[in-house]
């Protein structure tokens, strides 16, 4: 829901930086990979108890995953690229509430299953509507230039990482806040497939 609005905040500076980087041969792909292994090191170092140094991570980790797509509109956009970075972003959005389950099953693990399925669920419904997009020829802009077609909803990215940031500062309630998210995904998920059947009408 936020997303269009945060990236017209965002997308300037990431794009000066990604010139500069691409100028210099460093390519998106690169950039995505790196973005992938800090988002991963951030989970693994909340499962060791290091809540706040696993949220720098965190946040450093969404940077680059802004800053790969600047590079690429910098050099070379690619159909590679685009799997490459969304597949990364799945990886890393399941870590983190995995993460939280390793440090303290007893309390978070029923949650964090609850949570993962809320994600699965609406990647899925993600995912399967940006395919009938692409084959329905549609268009969008609004969320960036991306290699997939991004439907909007109740929770996006920019919601996904304030919620992440919010378990980090406030970890002893991460089960009820988990619940209340992934309830809100569910619901997302809900209305885009409702959103489908108006689209692609049987």
């Amino acid at each position: 829901m936020l997303d269009a609005a945060a990236r017209k905040l965002i997308d300037p500076p990431l794009n000066r930086l990604g010139r500069h980087l691409a100028a210099r041969g460093v390519t998106a792909d690169a950039v995505t990979l790196t973005g992938l292994a800090i988002g991963l090191a951030a989970a693994g170092t909340i499962a060791m108890g290091a809540i706040l140094t696993g949220l720098i991570l965190i946040l450093l980790s969404r940077i680059a995953d802004g800053l790969d797509g600047a590079v690429a509109r910098a050099s070379r956009k690619t159909d590679y690229g685009g799997y490459l970075d969304i597949t990364a972003d799945f990886l890393f959005y399941g870590a983190v509430p995995l993460g939280f389950a390793a440090l303290d099953p007893a309390a978070n693990g029923l949650a964090a299953a609850f949570l993962l399925t809320s994600f699965y669920f609406n990647g899925a419904s993600f995912l399967g509507f940006a395919l009938l997009a692409e084959k329905h020829e549609m268009r969008t802009d609004a969320q960036g230039q991306k290699s997939l077609y991004y439907s909007n909803g109740l929770l996006e990215g920019t919601e996904t990482i304030g919620f992440f940031v919010l378990i980090c500062l406030l970890p002893v309630f991460f089960a009820p806040l988990a619940y209340i998210f992934g309830a809100l995904c569910f619901a997302t998920a809900s209305l885009r497939l409702f959103a489908a059947r108006r689209v692609f009408p049987k």
